[in-house]
């Protein structure tokens, strides 16, 4: 893909010192795509080409999004969310006031993490049941 820019575009001009001594006086240039880099070249006045449709059938290339669905996020020892889901993990599982007491976090955060990066994130089943001496309780379900 190239667009030729016309000898009184700002666009030339601003292209043209942007090329120094290397430019050449009342030389159209144009953007030019090679080998997936962009550069400038010289000459006549450039054609659009559409693009053409790639034929899933001959296509070597790898399907990057398959790969990354099939992989499972990362998960670090010794983080905080790794902390969170032992808490959650363990059989009593873990109240919000117990996780607010363990990390320092505000109610609001805790309950955060739980939703986003547990649930949404890493996709694990988290539940909870509300009882009478500790509130709700979460727990990894396995």
């Amino acid at each position: 893909m190239s667009k030729t820019y016309s000898s009184r575009s700002n666009a030339k001009r601003a292209a043209v010192a942007a090329l120094g001594t290397h430019a050449l006086e009342g030389a159209d240039y144009r953007l030019v795509e090679t080998d997936g880099r962009w550069g400038w070249a010289t000459g006549g006045p450039a054609t659009i080409a559409e693009p053409e449709a790639p034929d899933e059938a001959s296509s070597d290339a790898p399907d990057i999004k398959a790969d990354m669905a099939a992989t499972e996020p990362r998960r670090r020892e010794g983080t905080k969310q790794a902390r969170l889901i032992e808490m959650l993990q363990r059989p009593e599982g873990a109240s919000i006031s117990e996780i607010v007491a363990e990390f320092g976090w505000q109610p609001h955060t805790a309950r955060g993490a739980i939703a986003g990066a547990l649930k949404k994130k890493l996709g694990l089943t988290v539940t909870s049941e509300k009882t009478e001496t500790r509130g709700r309780v979460y727990r990894i379900e396995e």
